[in-house]
């Protein structure tokens, strides 16, 4: 399968949707929006998912070539500035995907080398990861699958001893998700655990395994390690096993194209964001691993295709154009469980703008 005419349509429609946005959310931080009438619930500082708005809007510029649209991007970027030395793991989710090489400015640059070396500074030796921290509440000392995506290219990138932190903040959280050295059970990734300094790592109930988003951060993770070989190269072969694991235990090659929230719960909502981030992962292992590039590059396209037709709102909907429905906030508390989500409408325009040529996806 390859691309055509209706990943063209479907990226401009996206695009015309961020403008739409940007007019409405003014100079806050949109988070998700009502499936009916497309109104954002929005932040005032832009949250875990700042980052995506900021992208979103460098894709934008990239698209249009227009002035203005470059410095709205830019504008929007510093702002994220305050993130850079809050205590969270998602800074990885914040810095790299709203200042991300591919839409480099000097102060794009600037601002995510700041955030790296104050990441790389976070680092906690006995726990082997960067925490996920208490700027957004709740306990400090937590692995979370969220945790890894973003920040895995992010400390590659942040100096020296960058690499050696990435790897093993990376191992950390597949050893814990998958089973230690790889070994694997044949059960779902576990994506929250808990340290404590005493007895060590125990399993968190919430969010629980076969979330799936859980999954595909996981599986973006590791092609985003596979992508810088000073990372790639610290522990090879389990890099491979786990991102073989991914594949067959999260079933991105092989199950419903557009996954449930929950596995435990099929006929229950499903998660249109998790597929979006689940097809960048692939377009960029089919760059990155050669023994599966071919597969994974025609399932990237198949789930792309599949979000454009039946999950994007096109003109003449009843409905706001270019928002990527069925999106899944929170299952568990019954939040946004059919929305438009800021970051699948990024992950979204990201995969369809690779597929487009538009950008380079291996520098985002």
């Amino acid at each position: 399968m390859t691309s055509g005419d209706w990943a063209g349509q479907a990226l401009a429609t996206v695009i015309e949707r961020v403008t739409v946005t940007e007019a409405e959310v003014g100079a806050r931080f949109p988070l998700y929006a009502d499936p009916a009438d497309g109104r954002w619930k929005t932040t005032g500082r832009g949250s875990w998912t700042g980052g995506f708005w900021a992208g979103l809007l460098w894709l934008r510029a990239r698209y249009t070539e227009e002035e203005a649209h470059r410095l709205a991007a830019a504008e929007c970027t510093a702002r994220l500035a305050p993130w850079a030395e809050a205590d969270t793991a998602t800074r990885g989710l914040i810095f790299w995907y709203g200042t991300a090489p591919a839409f480099d400015t000097p102060e794009a640059a600037a601002l995510r080398a700041k955030a790296g070396r104050a990441c790389l500074d976070s680092y906690d030796p006995a726990a082997g990861i960067v925490p996920w921290g208490a700027a957004l509440g709740g306990p400090r000392a937590l692995a979370r699958a969220d945790a890894v995506p973003g920040l895995v290219p992010l400390l590659a990138v942040a100096g020296p001893e960058g690499p050696a932190v990435a790897a093993a903040h990376l191992h950390q959280h597949l050893d814990l998700a998958l089973g230690a050295e790889g070994a694997g059970n044949g059960r779902r990734p576990r994506p929250a655990w808990q340290f404590d300094a005493a007895t060590g790592w125990y399993p968190c109930e919430d969010p629980a395994p076969g979330w799936s988003r859980g999954e595909a951060w996981l599986l973006l993770a590791v092609a985003d390690a596979l992508l810088h070989p000073d990372v790639a190269d610290i522990r090879p072969e389990r890099l491979a096993f786990a991102a073989e694991q991914l594949l067959v235990q999260a079933e991105a090659l092989t199950g419903r194209i557009v996954p449930p929230n929950e596995a435990s719960r099929p006929r229950g909502p499903v998660d249109s964001s998790a597929a979006a981030i689940t097809a960048v992962a692939l377009l960029k292992l089919s760059r990155a691993w050669a023994p599966r590039a071919a597969v994974c590059s025609y399932r990237a396209v198949a789930i792309l295709s599949r979000l454009a037709e039946a999950h994007l709102t096109g003109p003449g909907s009843g409905r706001p154009a270019g928002m990527l429905l069925d999106g899944c906030y929170d299952a568990a508390k019954g939040l946004a469980v059919r929305h438009e989500l800021i970051w699948g409408d990024f992950f979204l325009a990201l995969g369809l703008a690779a597929l487009d040529d538009l950008v380079d996806i291996t520098r985002v």
